[in-house]
This record gives C-alpha cells, sequence and structure tokens, in this order.
C-alpha cells in the first residue's frame, strides 16, 4: 500500500475542486467530488475561518480520509470579535473579548496548544489576545493573567 498525503488549508465549509485540492488529487484518480464533499462536512463549524487540512490517498485502492487540524488561535479570536484582523500598532484595540470567550477558544484549542493544565491553555490564548490588540474584560490581557495566576480568578 502507498500512501500520498496532500496538504492545504481551507475555508471552512468551502473547498472546491480548485486549488490546493483539485489539481494535486485529479493525477490520483480519486473521486475529487466526493473528497471535497468530505472535507466540507468535517470543516463546516468553521465556517469563515481557514483550517488546515490533510488527505491521505491509497494510490492502490483509491481509499481516502480526510484529516482536519486546528485553526489558529487569532484566527479564533477574529472570529469571535467578528472583526477581519488584529490590531496595526501596539496602542491600538480592535475588541475585548469576555473571559468565557476565551475559555471556549482555549477549550477549543485544548488537544494542539500546550499548558500543564486548562488554567495555562487560557493564558495561552490571553497572550494570543495581548498581541492582537484584544482585550480581555475589557483589561489589558497581562492584568487579567495575573489574576489567573494570583488566584483571583478561576477558570478551570
Amino acid at each position: 500500500m502507498s500512501e500520498i498525503t496532500i496538504s492545504g488549508l481551507v475555508e471552512g465549509g468551502k473547498a472546491t475542486a480548485g486549488p490546493p485540492f483539485g489539481p494535486a488529487l485529479g493525477p490520483l484518480g480519486v473521486n475529487i467530488g466526493a473528497i471535497v464533499g468530505e472535507i466540507n462536512k468535517k470543516t463546516g463549524e468553521f465556517a469563515g475561518i481557514k483550517v488546515p487540512v490533510k488527505v491521505m490517498v491509497d494510490t492502490t485502492s483509491k481509499a481516502f480520509r480526510v484529516e482536519v487540524g486546528a485553526p489558529p488561535t487569532s484566527a479564533l479570536i477574529l472570529k469571535e470579535l467578528g472583526v477581519p484582523a488584529g490590531a496595526k500598532t501596539k496602542d491600538e484595540t480592535v475588541g475585548s473579548l469576555t473571559i468565557e470567550q476565551v475559555k471556549r477558544i482555549a477549550k477549543s484549542k485544548e488537544a494542539s496548544i500546550y499548558g500543564k493544565d486548562f488554567a495555562d491553555k487560557v493564558k495561552q490564548v490571553l497572550g494570543t489576545c495581548k498581541s492582537m490588540g484584544v482585550k480581555c474584560e475589557n483589561e489589558d490581557p497581562r492584568a487579567v493573567i495575573a489574576k489567573i495566576n494570583s488566584g483571583e480568578l478561576k477558570v478551570a
């Protein structure tokens, strides 16, 4: 059995027979429509966000499987805020998330971000917020991290 893996970024639920997958899959003689349908089914919940996708094709049997990775933390933050991009300068603020939104993002990224516990993962999301010009509960994310560290704010 020889298997070929094709990777690409697609917007959730909007894969097509065009790039990045169509041209790579065509020469393999597989059902591109079925693969695109599977990708769209598995990425539908990430509408509006680009997600990493891998398609593994057995070149002998033409069987395939689709693996969907987690979208970047920054993309999830932008989706929660409903804004197209983060801050362009360090003094700009593009929005503020609630601690519940930050926890929801940390939960969805739990398998792919590091930390010994859930609080560490929440702090990692808050760090990304800081770099994007996003506040949490209208506060600097560093202040929220300090509250978590001191025990004033429980996130587990």
